[in-house]
């Protein structure tokens, strides 16, 4: 069992985020462990993490994220409790991390109960006419669409989808977020987000550039055209 020093609880502490006298008590029950400590803090948080969940947040921040040299941009709010947690290096990390989840997924709403009824009541339709169309009989649609509908959410919801920063392990944004509830000690809300992209929804001109090049040209391929 390694000896549980002042040192070794200040390395727990900046690796989690938790609290100095909760990280003295994780490396005591994990006899000085610091990667069990770590996840005894975590799922001791995640244990009441859900009662966090109800507490008013108004403080946070508004993170942002540019990508490709410009040609895609995002603005997320994510809220907290306290002022000081909305400049704790951890939350700040979360909500840049959700910016960049954002720039990379293009999800269209923060969670499932945002999606509007008609956008729901489109997907649908297509999703019946894409399986009349493979042959699925009648009887077995109302059994189908539901798992289409919940690939749906996951796709479009941020909170559903999987954290690109960690695909391998199938963890939803949700879930990282219940995580930093869970180290943090406050609510944490993603309240909303816009995402744009360089040209997107306009009709760019479409050029015949093989024209160009021949009125470049010339005729009979002689001198260009002045």
């Amino acid at each position: 069992m390694a000896e549980v020093t002042s040192a070794l609880v200040k390395e727990l502490r900046e690796k989690s985020g938790a609290g100095m006298m909760d990280c003295k008590k994780a490396l005591l029950e994990c006899g000085g462990d610091l990667s069990k400590a770590s996840d005894w803090l975590r799922e001791k948080g995640l244990a009441t993490a859900g009662k966090k969940a109800g507490r008013s947040a108004t403080e946070g921040m508004v993170g942002h994220y540019i990508h490709m040299g410009g040609k895609i941009g995002v603005l997320v709010e994510v809220n907290c409790e306290t002022d000081f947690t909305a400049r704790n290096e951890k939350f700040q990390q979360l909500v840049k991390d959700i910016a960049m989840q954002i720039a990379a997924m293009s999800p269209e709403w923060v969670r499932r109960e945002e999606v509007p009824a008609d956008a729901l009541e489109h997907e649908k339709k297509i999703s019946r006419a894409q399986l009349i169309e493979q042959g699925k009989p009648e009887a077995m649609l109302e059994k189908i669409l539901p798992g289409k509908l919940e690939k749906f959410y996951k796709e479009k919801c941020l909170l559903e989808q999987i954290f690109i920063k960690d695909p391998e392990s199938k963890r939803t944004v949700q879930q990282e977020v219940t995580d930093a509830i869970a180290v943090i000690g406050e609510n944490i809300n993603v309240r909303r987000f816009v995402r744009m992209a360089l040209g997107e929804g306009m009709k760019k001109e479409q050029k015949d550039f093989a024209a160009e090049v021949s009125k470049a040209i010339g005729p009979q391929g002689g001198e260009p055209k002045k």
